[in-house]
């Protein structure tokens, strides 16, 4: 006979948190929002933390390396999607992790023998306005030279133009010495008025450029996540079918952390994918998705450093309405807590929790964190954003961005729903719709972010960890739903007509 829960399935819309005391020194100003992302030992601390408990969803409506910057910049994760080759997947890594910040290796070279075009074309396939000349054209050979927008004009100079005759040669160049550390090279940028300080050894060999933009960018965004070498930390969804070809690649693009995208995750292929990641690389990978104790237990078993929680929830996911498979967000995230929770006491190992789907209001996300989770990832959130990779377009009277799930007719990565049949996708698991237009991602973000503080003062905690310990959380019936929004009053808003 079947197993029967004798709970019913529960969203987030269900609950709401009771406050606790709140002192003094409980306020927004003081909550500390950083998480783990990677488990860790009793008395460590995890490889990997965020700054804040965001991540933006696998998905190519959502997060490619425009997205990745921006919410780096801010302090939490994208990673990057699965659904197109190894190559381009790879290529968005490189990206982010040479997107200038701190020593940079110079990725846009060329040799003065080159020319103006060259110079146009480079421009266009990398975004770089600075090129460094050097003698042979690599990232470390003698350097002769520098190239900016501010050395050439387009309308007047011809294309073949070489490009020693209009770049800033060496002699007028001001340049660090190897050696110099990032608060050095900083004050030689502001002293002599610089954009960019090429970094040179004793030889004259170009190791690195130091720009002023990053550090405005930095000074402006004091929580941003980067690795020991100031460039911003990102992740990759990879699936279990490729990832012998697609994660070498990832790798040694610079990777921090991989992710399985898998609409359900407790599977013998997510086992064998994190097997072979573990045993030939390191690097950090999260599994998922799973719903219950016993799906978080196996990933857990099977060596995942964080596991996603969550089936059927997403905003444009139909996998419940399709397959019959899935459960309320709230309930999967209470009981794989609890197992988290108890696996902590048995091992002394804490595995971070996901929190993937059924996010509606900036609330649920406070509400997730309370429940146990330690992050959460979105994609519906994200993809309204100037940042998502999709188009703004205007319908009717209201601006809005496309949106579509993985498991559309659109994206068709049918890798992530994958069961052992055939190479295909059969039927769709989710819908190609649009989002309104919000805006740009920070202005966003930090609203959202002020709520949560907020909550979270109310609940006496001053972090994360302290609302776990501390929240008390009720079930809300229908009428208190009506009870908690506006009503019983005539909104402004509203237009009064003859009917």
């Amino acid at each position: 006979m079947a197993y029967y829960y004798p709970e019913p399935s529960r969203t987030f819309s269900e609950f709401l948190l009771i406050p606790n005391l709140t002192t003094k020194d409980c306020t927004p100003a003081n909550v500390d929002l950083k998480t783990p992302i990677t488990k860790f030992k009793k008395g460590e601390q995890p490889d990997i933390s965020l700054n804040i408990p965001f991540s933006s969803a696998v998905m190519q409506s959502v997060s490619d390396h425009q997205m990745a910057i921006a919410l780096a910049r801010c302090g939490g994760i994208s990673f990057i999607f699965g659904s197109q080759s190894p190559e381009d997947q790879s290529a968005m890594v490189r990206k982010v992790k040479e997107y200038k910040s701190g020593f940079v290796v110079s990725r846009s070279n060329l040799t003065p023998e080159h020319t103006l075009n060259d110079v146009l074309e480079l421009k266009e396939e990398t975004g770089h306005s600075t090129i460094a000349i050097t003698d042979d054209g690599s990232p470390t050979g003698k350097l002769l030279g520098i190239v900016t927008g501010r050395d050439y004009r387009i309308s007047r100079d011809p294309l073949d133009k070489r490009v020693s005759e209009f770049m800033t040669p060496f002699s007028s160049l001001i340049v660090g010495k190897s050696g110099i550390n990032l608060p050095e090279a900083n004050d030689m940028i502001w002293e002599h008025k610089l954009n960019c300080l090429p970094i040179v050894d004793g030889e004259q060999r170009l190791e690195s450029l130091v720009f002023r933009k990053d550090y405005d960018a930095h000074k402006e965004n004091p929580l941003a996540l980067m690795d020991g070498n100031k460039s911003y930390i990102v992740g990759a969804g990879i699936n279990t079918k490729d990832y012998e070809e697609r994660v070498p690649l990832l790798v040694e693009a610079g990777a921090d952390i991989l992710v399985i995208d898998a609409s359900d995750g407790y599977t013998e292929w997510q086992r064998d994918t994190i097997a072979y990641v573990k045993e030939n690389f390191n690097v950090k990978i999260g599994a998922g998705n799973v719903v219950d104790k016993e799906g978080f237990l196996y990933l857990v078993e099977a060596g995942a450093d964080f596991v996603k929680v969550g089936i059927g929830g997403g905003s444009i996911c139909i996998t419940r309405e399709q397959k019959g498979i899935g459960r309320g967000q709230a309930s999967s995230l209470i009981e794989v807590a609890e197992a988290r929770e108890q696996y902590y006491k048995e091992t002394g190992i804490y595995v971070p929790i996901c929190s993937d789907g059924g996010i509606v209001h900036d609330y649920h996300i406070t509400l997730s964190l309370a429940m146990g989770a330690d992050f959460v990832m979105m994609g519906r959130y994200f993809a309204r954003f100037d940042e998502s990779p999709t188009k703004k377009l205007k319908v009717g009277n209201n601006f809005v961005k496309e949106f579509w799930g993985e498991g559309s007719n659109r994206a068709r990565n049918w890798q992530r729903y994958d069961t052992g049949g055939k190479s295909g996708l059969v039927f769709e698991e989710g819908v190609d719709s649009y989002v309104p237009y919000a805006g740009s991602l920070k202005e966003n973000l930090d609203k959202t972010i002020s709520k949560i503080k907020s909550t979270m003062s109310n609940c006496g905690a001053k972090s994360i960890d302290e609302l776990q310990q501390n929240a008390r959380i009720t079930l809300v019936s229908a009428t208190s739903l009506v009870e908690g929004g506006a009503h019983d009053v005539i909104m402004k808003e509203t237009t009064f007509s003859g009917e």
